[in-house]
């Protein structure tokens, strides 16, 4: 008997015609640069070079983590897709960057069509919501890889920016004030640890909040640095590492950031995992966000203008702490 690369587990027919399904949906994210439809070896996005006087192009590559795990314990996949998005997209917003397309990169052994659909159409919404294209990606069925319902969900986005107004954090100085903005809850960063603490009995219960989406920053805070750029010295996406890591990677050498945990109100879900499993400050600071998801420095003179602006863009912010001279540490105290 002749045997198939259909009978190998990877079925081209059904593949071809789960991607002609997608065309309709992801043409919603389209801007108008987008030359071509999805599909094709190579996907064209015209540079309007016009609208900028020195661009520069910013990348980003990331993914979702055992957030997945959640998803299918759940069976719950409309919110994960929104999640590769906004962990590209809030990443190179930190350098001031406007997001202008993004593709992805699914993989599984065999999982539902209506699955599928599923993590595109979260995908698809979150470059909505981010003001960016979906114009390609992969989906690649890889028998053996994977259990039967498990996938994986990676993303790559390109975003520009007028090379005057990167954010690098070079222009921290001592007395600058770090703005904390408010999360949408866990975001896609520490997954491991909750997945080590809490049972399936309890993931599941709490899936509803544990499968919340990441907050996706980008126009709002673009709408922020048009009228405030020049104050806003450094921002850091506080993902894996959180705090302590994120933080410092934008300090320059010679400076130091106090956060006072005090400053804001932590949401119930964080001190819940910190009780049951007996993690300790230190580690909850350096695995999970808190409650913030972005951390702005920004002069002083003009943190309380900012956070007027914040307010009136729908961010619930606070002051967190304050930029000091030392040696590109975080201290939380």
């Amino acid at each position: 008997m002749k045997i198939t690369y259909k009978d190998s587990g990877v079925d081209i027919k059904s593949a071809s015609a789960f991607k002609s399904k997608l065309k309709p949906l992801v043409r919603s994210s389209f801007r108008r640069e987008v030359l071509t439809d999805i599909g094709g070896f190579g996907s064209f996005f015209k540079f309007d070079k016009n609208k900028y006087k020195d661009p520069v192009l910013v990348s980003s590559s990331d993914g979702v983590g055992t957030k997945l795990m959640i998803a299918k314990l759940a069976n719950r996949h409309d919110t994960v897709g929104i999640d590769a998005v906004a962990m590209n997209v809030n990443d190179i917003l930190c350098t001031g960057a406007e997001s202008l397309f993004f593709l992805d990169y699914i993989a599984f052994t065999k999982v539902k069509e209506d699955v599928l659909v599923d993590i595109v159409k979260g995908i698809n919404n979150g470059c909505v919501e981010a003001g960016c294209s979906l114009i390609g990606g992969e989906t690649a069925q890889m028998p053996g890889m994977y259990r039967e319902g498990e996938y994986d969900i990676a993303g790559f986005c390109v975003g520009v920016v007028e090379k005057e107004k990167i954010i690098n954090g070079s222009k921290i100085k001592a007395s600058d004030l770090a703005i904390g903005i408010a999360s949408s809850g866990l975001h896609s960063n520490g997954y491991s640890l909750v997945r080590k603490v809490l049972g399936a009995t309890e993931l599941k219960k709490m899936a509803p909040q544990l499968l919340e989406p990441t907050r996706i920053y980008v126009k709002p805070i673009l709408e922020l640095l048009r009228q405030s750029g020049a104050a806003v010295h450094g921002i850091a996406h506080i993902t894996g590492g959180a705090f302590y890591d994120k933080i410092s990677r934008i300090l320059p050498k010679n400076i130091d950031v106090c956060i006072e945990k005090s400053s804001w109100r932590v949401p119930e879900i964080f001190r819940f995992i910190q009780y049951q499993g007996n993690v300790d400050d230190l580690e909850m600071y350096r695995t999970l966000n808190m409650g913030i998801g972005l951390v702005l420095i920004v002069q002083k003179e003009a943190a309380s203008g900012i956070m007027k602006k914040l307010s009136e863009l729908k961010l619930k912010s606070w002051i967190i702490g304050k930029a000091v001279k030392g040696n590109k540490e975080v201290h939380i105290v």
